[in-house]
């Protein structure tokens, strides 16, 4: 995509249609983002130097800021990058929360940031999450004041959180809010609920600043990235200003700009509906996306659809481009009609020009990668049984171990039925005694947040290979072809992973070289930018691209298919294959999916949902089959839907 950006020096030109009320900055990646917005704020500091000045920014946590982080660390490092003219001040910290807590934005900032340059620490501003309450208002009115004697912020970073907060100024702050003590809204505390075991553990408050202390900044960058930010940087760039999306005050400032990667900004008018901002081309995926939006939001089949409705949905253009109607409306129709098939890895029976999967060969070498031990299952488990059933030579990589979504429970539960059979057939009973009594020991006495020592997260990997094992040979893939990856990445043992390395790559390289695949299904839920499934699609890409440039034969002739998780399904535009399901292969899949034991009847990271993952599935499936039957396609019990993406 084309990066869409506003001149550096603020006299921004008009916006590029009447809808977006703030200027945006788009990009392929988050990545390619902060490295602009570190090269600004590098500048600054420079020029702030250069000028014996300080220079005064406004700092963010959360997932959001960490790969700008990572880029002004390295700006330190390899470009003499100096922080000892900065004073920082950041945004907010849990209530009550102390510094060395792992959930402590002062550990964030120290881990991230401050602990790998040269900041002075005396010029380090952190809200204080451990403040007597009766002391809270002087406290608050200190930081405030803090901020007017440095000068004022020169730059303040923001994310956004999916309910619009910026900084804790949740839904209903004030726009003349100060630094204050703030309720989280549950909706945060959800969000938020990965950085804790569970979402009792999610402290219900927070110190921040408030609304009006952000718009006092001189310059204000927010990012956003990932689809789940997509609904509300739409609402706050081109909705109304108001209390319920914190987030819209941001009109009101003179020198804001929003950074978003692609996948934040497709809910924003020039993406999701690009007739209504102006002439568009017209390619089959807008035309489906134009027409099925329509469809879905009059409540009508595709074919009953007519001119009136194009002409008030303000799609005149399509018709006058490729009408008449009837012939639009077939043609959606039939786009969508052929996107339906039981044969995953081709019917090699015959030859359907429109299958969306070739033919030859008739029996195809597959990998499904599975970011955790269960996401081939859950997420694809109806059409990883057919590709099996239809004698594909199927394989599985496991990418990750995912032992730190076992409880302890479950553990002391496996160790204790290990000891107890160890006993009884007399095998090395003081060994496993031993093990018994150091892990009995160990979780008697953990601690909230302390990391699992290393013989209880081999267990708990033990665990989850396992349940994959005993998953595959029920689906009928033979012990040979599961792959257990490992990567490195995630083996911290916490929830903070590693960033990605080469070696992540390499081992994705030397399977697809080993198996040569015809297909891979791999995981494409990019929600959050820096989780599991989103660094296990990289990586796995980033293996495809550097097999092609060296024109290895191993991807040569190997098609993508991406599957979505447990919560959201692909936009029925975005949809280039769906396998239907019958009722009894609804419940082969739940069969399959309840095979995993230490991932049933709630989990560690439960999440923004309840339900349990099969449910969650099920519930997905269905949906997909009746949005095609509200759009007068067949009905089945369920579909899995999947967007072939090209490398």
């Amino acid at each position: 995509m084309k990066v869409l950006s506003f001149s550096p020096t603020y006299n921004y030109p008009a916006m590029i249609d009447s809808f977006e009320k703030i200027p945006i900055s788009i990009h392929e990646s988050a990545k390619q983002a902060t490295k602009l917005i570190a090269a600004e704020i590098s500048k600054l500091i420079r020029d702030r130097a250069a000028a014996g000045k300080q220079c005064v920014l406004g700092m963010a946590t959360g997932s959001t800021p960490k790969t700008l982080y990572a880029e002004l660390v390295r700006l330190h490092r390899e470009e003499g990058l100096s922080f000892k003219n900065v004073i920082s001040f950041n945004l907010d910290e849990y209530y009550p929360l102390k510094p060395e807590a792992a959930q402590s934005y002062h550990r964030f900032m120290n881990s991230f940031l401050f602990s790998h340059v040269d900041i002075d620490p005396k010029n380090v501003h952190i809200p204080d999450g451990t403040i007597e309450k009766a002391n809270i208002h002087s406290y608050a009115a200190s930081y405030e004041k803090a901020i007017a004697d440095a000068g004022g912020i020169d730059i303040q970073i923001l994310g956004i959180g999916v309910n619009g907060h910026i900084g804790f100024n949740e839904p209903g702050s004030s726009r003349n809010s100060i630094t204050r003590i703030a309720a989280l809204d549950n909706s945060t505390r959800l969000a938020n609920a990965y950085e804790f075991e569970n979402i009792s553990q999610v402290p219900r408050l927070a110190v921040t600043m408030g609304i009006a202390s952000i718009l006092n900044a001189k310059r204000i960058i927010l990012m956003a990235f990932g689809e789940s930010k997509a609904p509300i940087v739409a609402d706050s760039i081109e909705g109304q200003i108001t209390d319920n999306v914190p987030a819209s005050f941001l009109q009101e400032h003179h020198n804001c700009m929003f950074y978003l990667d692609e996948a934040s900004s497709q809910e924003l008018t020039r993406f999701k509906a690009p007739w209504l901002a102006g002439q568009i081309d017209w390619r089959e995926k807008t035309i489906r996306k134009a027409v099925c939006g329509m469809a879905i939001a009059l409540g009508k089949p595709l074919l009953m659809l007519t001119r009136e409705d194009y002409l008030n949905e303000g799609l005149a253009d399509l018709l006058e481009k490729h009408g008449p109607v009837s012939e639009v409306n077939l043609r959606v129709f039939n786009g969508l009609r052929d996107t339906i098939t039981g044969w995953p890895g081709g019917k090699p029976m015959e030859d359907i020009p429109r299958h969306p999967e070739r033919r030859h060969p008739a029996s195809k070498r597959v990998i499904i990668f599975s970011p955790h031990p269960d996401d081939d299952i859950i997420s694809m488990g109806g059409t990883f049984i057919r590709l099996v059933q239809q004698g594909h030579d199927v394989h599985v990589g496991y990418q990750t171990s995912g032992n730190i979504a076992v409880s302890d429970e479950f553990v002391m539960r496996q160790i204790d039925f290990a000891v107890e059979f160890d006993s009884y057939f007399e095998i090395d009973k003081s060994r496993a005694g031993n093990i018994w009594k150091d892990a009995a020991g160990f979780i008697k006495t953990k601690t909230q947040y302390q990391k699992d020592t290393p013989e209880i997260r081999s267990i708990k990997g033990m665990i989850r290979r396992t349940e994959a094992r005993a998953t595959c040979r029920y689906v009928g893939v033979k012990d040979e072809n599961m792959h257990f990856m490992n990567l490195p990445f995630y083996e911290t043992g916490l929830i903070e992973k590693n960033p990605p390395t080469d070696e992540d790559v390499q081992i994705h390289m030397d399977l697809i070289r080993e198996i040569k695949p015809h297909q891979i299904f791999a995981a494409g839920d990019f929600a959050d930018p820096h989780g599991t499934h989103k660094v296990c699609f990289d990586v796995m890409y980033a293996a495809l691209q550097r097999l092609k440039a060296e024109g290895d034969e191993s991807v040569a002739n190997c098609n993508l298919w991406l599957y979505r998780g447990a919560w959201a399904e692909w936009d029925m535009w975005d949809i280039d294959m769906a396998i239907p399901m019958s009722p009894d292969q609804v419940l082969q899949k739940r069969n399959g999916i309840f095979i995993h034991q230490s991932q049933k009847d709630g989990v560690v990271f439960q999440g923004t949902d309840s339900r349990e993952f099969w449910q969650r599935a099920e519930d997905r499936n269905a949906e997909t089959s009746q949005l095609f039957d509200q759009l007068g396609l067949p009905q089945y019990a369920a579909l899995e839907a999947f967007m072939k993406f090209d490398y």
